[in-house]
């Protein structure tokens, strides 16, 4: 048995396998364009390892796509078979995975705890929890995982990348600046802590200050995967967006937020929506690039991974004018609510399905049909996560059709006041 580069055992002889999943886990914790090549190579140097079929499985569900939960199953699966001789440690991980691929996300977050409790040195689980916390829209559990391991990793770049993020959104803005350009002063290569840094400028309103932080590492970001890489410059765009510099904008989407994107990635798919929804706010025309994305959105249609996500689908599906595909994805959205436990339908039901039929109404011009539906389910749509800078899209979307519904009414009256007669003798 050897350890990783954390200090944890792991269930294998194989010089070769350790050194990759060490290789991984630099990968993962640093969102690495090359985490997939290295667990991939552990695999082969030992295909018995049960902690890196675990990781492989682990990183297709990341993707929170139909097609890459398939790709997770048989990694998922052997797994579980190595398992039985593996740590207790490697045990708990598996399970939380596992608890992750059949949508059990209470569970795998409770595993994710008992991990950073007995184990604080692992900060893969670290990571794993924290993302489940997200998209649960839990801001308070995302930081004190992080707390939690402190102590152990008190000067760990990567950890207090994570600190700075999970403090940045429980709104302790000065402590998440400071930590996270503290994290990068101990590794520049630091692409979630310069992220986080980003979101405390946004939130404070500090777009030139955002601008010159962000293209000073912009170069480090080549290494990323493409996530994080159009992500951050996805959080470039928005300060140009505060900025009122639109051209600049389109240029950031075309060249490196959809021009650098995986086609076929979920979460590069919603930041270009995202996006061109903040465009279309301004008065920018984009109609071409909404065509441009469904075809790769024919995908999404039924597998409704984060409710997060079908948001941004359904809008964007609407906006390009695919009135059936539009409604094919309402139905099923409506279909598969049906299927799951109690919360997670309430989820759906309550407050999924009423905002997406708001987005579909915006879309659509349809101001007060936005208006209707996204008013009562507004102030609970935290629960289907995002960050705060992703989140305030749907407020911006209520109060633009609150204005333009204003603006229409307006037009109406005056349009519709009787002339003033002058008397003649």
């Amino acid at each position: 048995m050897l350890r990783d580069i954390q200090g944890l055992e792991v269930t294998t002889h194989s010089l070769v396998a350790i050194a990759a999943i060490n290789a991984f886990i630099n990968q993962a914790l640093q969102y690495g364009r090359e985490a997939e090549l290295a667990i991939f190579e552990a695999l082969s140097a030992d295909p018995t390892c049960a902690i890196a079929n675990a990781y492989a499985a682990a990183h297709y569900l990341s993707q929170e796509s139909a097609i890459a939960r398939q790709q997770a199953i048989p990694y998922l699966q052997a797994a579980q078979t190595y398992s039985q001789s593996a740590t207790e440690r490697e045990q708990l991980c598996i399970q939380a995975i596992a608890a992750w691929a059949k949508g059990a996300i209470d569970t795998a977050i409770a595993v994710h705890e008992a991990i950073a409790e007995h184990y604080p040195q692992d900060l893969i689980s670290v990571q794993q929890g924290q993302y489940h916390y997200f998209y649960r829209g839990n801001k308070v559990g995302l930081l004190k995982i992080a707390e939690k391991v402190l102590p152990v990793h008190p000067n760990q770049p990567d950890l207090l990348s994570m600190l700075a993020f999970g403090l940045e959104q429980c709104h302790q803005l000065p402590e998440a600046e400071a930590i996270a350009r503290e994290a990068t002063r101990l590794k520049w290569n630091n692409p979630w802590a310069h992220h986080a840094v980003a979101h405390v400028m946004e939130t404070q309103g500090r777009a030139a200050d955002g601008i010159e932080w962000m293209e000073k590492f912009s170069d480090t970001w080549e290494h990323c995967n493409s996530m994080l890489y159009t992500h951050n410059w996805w959080h470039v765009a928005l300060f140009y967006g505060q900025l009122s510099e639109t051209t600049k904008v389109l240029s950031l989407y075309d060249q490196h937020i959809w021009g650098k994107a995986r086609r076929d990635s979920p979460k590069d798919q919603v930041g270009a929506i995202a996006l061109l929804l903040r465009l279309e706010f301004q008065s920018v025309p984009v109609e071409e690039r909404w065509d441009n994305l469904v075809p790769h959105l024919l995908t999404r249609l039924h597998e409704h991974s984060l409710p997060f996500q079908d948001l941004h689908y359904i809008y964007a599906l609407a906006k390009a004018n695919q009135a059936d595909l539009v409604q094919e994805m309402f139905t099923s959205m409506t279909a598969y609510a049906q299927t799951l436990d109690s919360t997670a339908r309430r989820i759906w039901t309550v407050i999924t399905l009423p905002a997406a039929q708001g987005m579909i109404a915006h879309a659509r011009n349809d101001w007060e049909g936005a208006i209707a539906y996204l008013k009562p389910v507004l102030s609970k749509l935290w629960v289907v996560g995002g960050s705060h800078a992703q989140q305030q899209l749907f407020h911006q979307l209520y109060k633009d059709a609150v204005l333009r519904s204003e603006a229409e009414s307006k037009m109406a009256a005056l349009s519709w006041s009787p002339s003033l007669r002058i008397k003649t003798a």
